[in-house]
């Protein structure tokens, strides 16, 4: 067997190109509110855009979003408001984590699990390399809490002097006299550094 010979052997062995030459895109995310939830209305067709199981990606985004949610048909469901702007940088980041390829920049991947490592295989050339979630820069610009102003929470814990706990941006607020799950309007009555202290209304 010669050169030649050798080389079309090897050639013949690389993974076939997948990728078409098209542009990929994401589809923008259809939100709107639905009393104290937000609907992402185009979940699925996102979710089979990108290739991807819906639960895994309805677990990454609440994580980072920090709420509760579940998938209903072929939407997605999340207690809170969250802007059209926030869910779509949330997406674009699950995007460039779980779905494009480091070295080719195409989609077409799977993710596959290789001795309890989470690994990213591209199909279009053959690279691989592990899922490690990296720091991604701030998907919205913190808004400031300002003394006397009126804002919409979700108590996501209670801290140990029974007061309720909420997170707004960079804030962690303090709301006496309320329950972990409960969404409502409250009024900034004190602000230090990123704490705020807060009552119903």
């Amino acid at each position: 067997m010669d050169y030649e010979d050798y080389l079309e052997r090897a050639l013949s062995k690389l993974p076939k190109g997948k990728g078409s030459d098209e542009r990929f895109s994401v589809p923008k995310p259809h939100v709107f509110a639905e009393g104290k939830t937000t609907v992402l209305e185009n979940f699925i067709g996102i979710a089979n855009t990108l290739n991807r199981d819906p639960e895994h990606i309805i677990k990454y985004l609440l994580g980072e979003l920090g709420t509760a949610g579940k998938i209903d048909g072929t939407r997605a469901v999340f207690q809170g408001n969250f802007s059209q702007e926030l869910l779509e940088n949330n997406i674009n980041a699950y995007v460039h984590e779980y779905v494009l390829c480091s070295e080719c920049g195409k989609p077409d991947t799977h993710l596959v699990r290789e001795d309890r490592t989470l690994m990213i295989r591209c199909d279009a050339c053959g690279a691989h390399r592990s899922v490690r979630k990296r720091k991604a820069a701030p998907t919205t610009v913190s808004k400031t809490i300002e003394r006397d102003s009126e804002v919409e929470v979700m108590i996501t814990s209670v801290g140990s002097k029974g007061d309720g706990v909420a997170k707004l941006d960079k804030y962690t607020i303090f709301v006496p006299g309320t329950k972990k799950g409960e969404m409502l309007k409250v009024r900034i009555k004190k602000v230090s550094g990123t704490l705020a202290f807060a009552e119903k209304i």
